[in-house]
């Protein structure tokens, strides 16, 4: 497990951060990121809101910095996927409106729906990386070519975690990853020049 601030190629988006080698090997392997929701895409808190028919339903909030890392990602030609053990229509609409390409809810059992997912992008596992928090991730995480923590996922899981980000879910961390990819990959000043940062 590293975490950001070992010795390699910088990342994009925290300049004084840096890639540490076996990372940067991974990652320059990816073309698929999945990510589980509650922890991960979010903060893990879960919001009941009352509905039109006084019936209570579930609502989520996502970062909005995550939302243009996905705008990136894919604007790069890769691919996302959401696995989540919960079902939330929330999630449904962030996933259509972010354009991602697989959405699998109420799953927890990750496994049969990660394989799937791989079939189907017709990809090698070292060619996913897949972010989580918890217990239900380690998993995935580990049949993953880059198996990355949340800053505040579990202790457990943060040491199974090839790197761990700074920030945390719901709060940056999936943005994160996505630069160290793309920068792995020496995609990340090309990116960025459309935003004329480059």
């Amino acid at each position: 497990m590293n975490c950001f601030g070992s010795t390699g190629m910088t990342t994009g988006m925290r300049p004084n951060f840096k890639i540490p080698p076996k990372v940067a090997t991974q990652a320059a392997l990816i073309k698929v990121l999945l990510m589980d929701v509650d922890g991960v895409m979010t903060d893990g808190r879960h919001f009941y809101v009352s509905g039109s028919d006084g019936q209570p339903f579930e609502t989520k909030c996502f970062y909005s910095q995550d939302g243009l890392g996905l705008h990136m990602w894919h604007a790069a030609g890769f691919i996302s996927g959401l696995i989540s053990g919960r079902r939330s229509p929330a999630v449904a609409e962030y996933a259509r409106v972010m354009r991602i390409r697989y959405v699998f809810q109420g799953n927890l059992d990750k496994k049969g729906v990660y394989e799937e997912i791989l079939a189907d992008a017709g990809v090698a596992p070292e060619q996913v990386a897949f972010v989580g928090d918890d217990f239900i991730d380690v998993s995935l995480m580990r049949r993953s070519g880059l198996g990355v923590a949340v800053a505040n996922g579990r202790p457990e899981v943060i040491a199974a975690a090839d790197i761990v980000t700074t920030a945390s879910g719901g709060a940056g961390a999936v943005r994160e990853i996505i630069e160290l990819i793309l920068q792995a990959q020496g995609l990340f000043a090309d990116v960025i020049k459309k935003y004329e940062l480059g």
